[in-house]
């Protein structure tokens, strides 16, 4: 065996291993090609979605509905970044349709779709809770978990690409997150708006979400003082119910919050702040986290008027005639105002007045007075357009009189405050040096 001179050391690696440019093209080149049309035909069968693009139950009208289906289900995986790295390996042919307007169209409709659904089942909840628990359902992350659970991810194209000043970047959870979206628009423009909102159902909404984590107070006793007053109940109180340990190094305490005989929550700790805080705490979660049964919610785009399917065709297509055209019209969930002794009953119905004012008396014309109101003073019991006393009419006359008085002889400085004139006088005394007296000759 011989060895090879140190001059034939330049050979090794071959030049078949240092040109990386071929292998290069050949990735490009396999991220061009598009998926199998069977492939996207048994994606369609796997989530339940091929009924809706077929048309005839003939084997030659299903062979061109699979075609037709393929299509579009390969322009709802092809993301908007996809389109320049094709132009630029195939500059001669027009470029392939893109899901662009479809994500969009689609992210809009799962927006409304989860923001009803969670305004009906939980009409108490806080809009900043609400955001983020639509967001916790149909969101960024959210789509992208969904497309890879039904089998999407071999069957997206897209190039990732860096970010920029004005455009951020694109990953593979933004491209595997606009599968969904456009397939939920492909399913609203072929089918109907019920149609998509059972996609919508299925998928994203059906998941379990825990929303107690959203919920966050600074002082929930503070904010249960508000609430409670805001439905006109007594004050609430809290109460010991249990101990144990108090002399020992570790006690446990158990305190109760009431609204009269009703006991709002209930909270434990190892000193009674702690027990009063998860109390008060647990009393607003019973209110925000109540839920209306499910054959009790009503939808509001439930009654739009939807017309029912010829044929099932889908596993979507199980909808009932009440659900598509409902006999009734939608009516906000109410719930009854509890009687006060000195507040007039009312009910919490949101009208067109709540939604413009945030009241409920669209005829109350002291309304933008409440609205004034900071959110951490409770409202008065009286009535905002209370007659002011006499006394202090009689003082704010006097004030307005002596404002004017001064602007008529010229003496600017009789409208500044108090504490701006002793300033400026001790100022000038400052300056004299002399105890004062140049300063009050002047």
């Amino acid at each position: 065996m011989s060895l090879s001179s140190p001059s034939d050391k330049h050979r090794y690696p071959p030049p078949q291993l240092l040109d990386t440019r071929k292998h290069r093209l050949v990735g490009e080149w396999d991220a061009m090609q598009p998926p199998p049309n069977s492939a996207l035909v048994a994606m369609a069968h796997r989530i339940g979605i091929a009924g809706i693009f077929s048309s005839s139950k003939s084997k030659v009208a299903s062979i061109a509905d699979d075609e037709q289906m393929a299509l579009l289900l390969r322009q709802a995986c092809t993301h908007d970044s996809f389109a320049r790295p094709h132009a630029q390996m195939y500059p001669d042919e027009s470029p392939p349709p893109t899901n662009g307007m479809l994500a969009s169209t689609g992210s809009t409709l799962l927006g409304l779709f989860a923001v009803e659904h969670l305004n009906a089942s939980f009409p108490h909840l806080p809009t900043r809770v609400l955001k983020a628990a639509t967001n916790a359902f149909v969101g960024h992350q959210t789509c992208a978990n969904v497309a890879q659970e039904i089998g999407v991810a071999p069957l997206v194209r897209w190039q990732r690409k860096p970010s920029s000043t004005n455009k951020a970047a694109v990953t593979y959870a933004d491209a595997l997150a606009s599968v969904p979206r456009a397939l939920t628009a492909l399913i609203y423009h072929h089918r109907s708006l019920a149609v998509a909102r059972k996609f919508a159902h299925t998928f994203f909404l059906s998941r379990m979400v825990d929303l107690r984590s959203f919920i966050k107070f600074r002082d929930p006793k503070l904010a249960l003082s508000f609430t409670v007053e805001q439905f006109g109940r007594e004050r609430p109180i809290s109460r010991l119910l249990r101990e144990s340990g108090r002399a020992s190094n570790s006690p446990v305490y158990v305190v109760g919050i009431f609204s009269g005989v009703d006991k709002l929550g209930e909270g434990f700790g190892s000193s009674l702040k702690m027990a009063e805080y998860r109390a008060a705490e647990d009393a607003l979660h019973r209110l925000y986290l109540t839920r209306i049964p499910a054959d009790q919610v009503t939808l509001p785009t439930s009654t739009f008027p939807t017309p029912l399917p010829k044929q099932q065709k889908s596993v979507f297509d199980f909808i009932s005639p009440s659900e598509s055209q409902p006999s009734t019209p939608y009516k906000p969930f109410s719930l009854p105002a509890v009687p006060h002794s000195n507040a007039p009953s009312a009910t919490t119905t949101i009208g067109q007045s709540e939604i413009l004012y945030g009241t409920n008396d669209s005829k109350d014309p002291n309304v933008v007075e409440d609205l004034k109101r900071p959110w951490w003073r409770p409202a008065e019991r009286e009535p905002i357009n209370k007659p002011i006393p006499k006394w202090r009419q009689d003082k704010r006359a006097k004030r307005e009189a002596k404002k004017e008085r001064a602007i008529e002889e010229g003496r600017p400085q009789a409208l500044m405050k108090r504490s701006l004139r002793r300033k400026r006088r001790l100022r000038m005394l400052a300056k004299a040096g002399d105890g004062g007296t140049t300063a009050r000759r002047a």
